[in-house]
């Protein structure tokens, strides 16, 4: 080796931090997307803006300002849930049978009219109308971007510019840095008032609209429309589609105790919740600064199952944590310290299980079906998560040890491992007679597969 050619001394100042190398290396990839794709993964950034500056802050709204029972707050929220995640089928269908355009430009609208009307909205049919629109928005837009990103990623594959699961882990990545910007912003404008904080989402989706009016094309290149019906039949009958919803059902469910057997584990460790707020900047800041190298580093080692398997594996190692320091009932930093690791755990999981399962659906999908079956994993994910959850409740007012849930927990997604298809299906094996009945062998997996030219 030569002198010229030797690493420099570390600390010197031709030392390049690994931070300001990852950064680079993700700006690299970025601006190596087609102008679409930049669009569309910049879009899911401003979608999650827009919503997480208001969703934060409307049970307290609810329950304070207008003066909802408690039950009805409830109530009100899962209905934004229902018609949100379980209505994204039906917006998949439709960019399926009329494109990405028009569906995401009319979600916005929704979006934009559902976001005033709550703002104005002071009874509580009012209230309820306002949700019922802004979830039915994002069941219109989120399949219809989250599915033409999925295709862009297989068509960069093919062409050989890297694994499909680096662009689905910069759409995870942006969707992320939503999350952790909007409720700023709207923390910020709730000293305003909360009708304030409304119209602030509701602008960020009026540029949303205004942007994709401009630049989103009428017609994208290689996108086949949907003729006819049919579709929901074949789905139904795609065993090997329905086993990768439950397994990422599964995965949704146990990151859904984010929101309902973590908050009860802080209390009892800390003697308020005040300490959740820590935990989920935790999470949020894992994923926008360790998405993209943990998915690097899968994609060279890891097919698509494996991938999920390992996700799945962390998942249910987060709940075995509290689990078995639940007996010794730590309180104060060191009863909280489970807590954390199940956090970084799922986490990690996370990152590992959402760019695989997004990048997993083309290879199930007819090429003109991918809207619909992007939108119905989401659906019947929700479908488990809702069952689920209500069965997790249960569980915690059982009077049960207080391992015993956490225990369950970690046994769902580690018994959902067995769910995954065996094999990858090569990605248009649908047409030649369904994905559930491909045969012949095993698709080499895209990380395996196509060396990442982008970095």
């Amino acid at each position: 080796m030569t002198e010229q050619e030797q690493p420099p001394p570390s600390g010197t100042s031709a030392d390049t931090p690994r931070r300001s190398r990852r950064l680079l290396r993700s700006l690299r990839t970025f601006t190596s997307l087609s102008p679409l794709l930049r669009l569309l993964i910049l879009t899911q950034l401003a979608f999650n803006i827009g919503f997480y500056a208001v969703l934060p802050f409307l049970a307290e709204h609810l329950g304070t300002a207008i003066g909802l029972a408690g039950w009805l707050v409830g109530l009100v929220l899962g209905l934004r849930t229902f018609s949100q995640q379980g209505l994204f089928v039906v917006g998949g269908a439709l960019a399926d049978r009329y494109g990405v355009r028009p569906v995401v430009l009319v979600g916005c609208v929704l979006r934009i009219a559902g976001f005033g009307w709550l703002g104005y909205a002071d009874a509580s049919w009012a209230v309820i109308g306002a949700v019922l629109l802004i979830g039915f928005a994002a069941a219109l837009f989120s399949p219809a971007v989250e599915s033409e990103v999925a295709r862009q990623a297989v068509c960069r594959e093919e062409a050989g510019d890297g694994p499909r699961t680096h662009v689905l882990a910069l759409f995870t990545v942006a969707g992320q840095a939503g999350a952790f910007v909007g409720p700023l912003i709207g923390a910020l404008l709730l000293a305003v008032d909360f009708r304030a904080v409304c119209l602030a989402g509701a602008g960020v989706f009026v540029l949303v609209l205004a942007g994709h009016a401009w630049l989103l094309p009428q017609h994208i290149p290689g996108r086949v429309r949907a003729k006819g019906r049919g579709g929901l039949r074949s789905l139904v009958r795609n065993g090997r589609f329905l086993a990768l919803c439950g397994a990422y059902g599964a995965y949704l469910l146990a990151y859904n105790q984010l929101y309902l057997i973590l908050p009860a584990e802080v209390e009892r460790a800390a003697g308020s919740q005040a300490p959740l707020a820590w935990l989920f900047a935790l999470s949020s800041l894992l994923v926008v600064t360790a998405q993209l190298p943990v998915t690097r580093w899968a994609a060279d080692r890891l097919d698509l199952r494996r991938c999920m398997a390992a996700g799945l594996l962390l998942i249910a190692a987060g709940f075995a944590v509290v689990a078995l320091a639940r007996p010794v009932g730590w309180t104060g930093t060191a009863g909280l310290l489970p807590a954390a690791g199940y956090v970084v755990l799922l986490t990690l999981g996370q990152m590992l299980v959402a760019p695989a399962a997004r990048a997993w659906v083309p290879d199930f999908a007819d090429p003109d079906r991918l809207g619909l079956y992007t939108g119905a994993m989401s659906s019947v994910s929700g479908l488990i998560v809702l069952a689920g959850s209500a069965a997790t409740g249960s569980l915690l007012d059982s009077g049960l040890p207080p391992a015993v849930p956490w225990l369950v927990l970690a046994a769902i997604p580690a018994a959902a491992v067995v769910l995954l298809p065996r094999r990858p299906v090569p990605t248009g094996a649908a047409e030649a007679g369904g994905a559930a009945g491909a045969a012949g062998p095993p698709a080499r997996s895209a990380p395996d597969a196509v060396e990442d030219r982008a970095t």
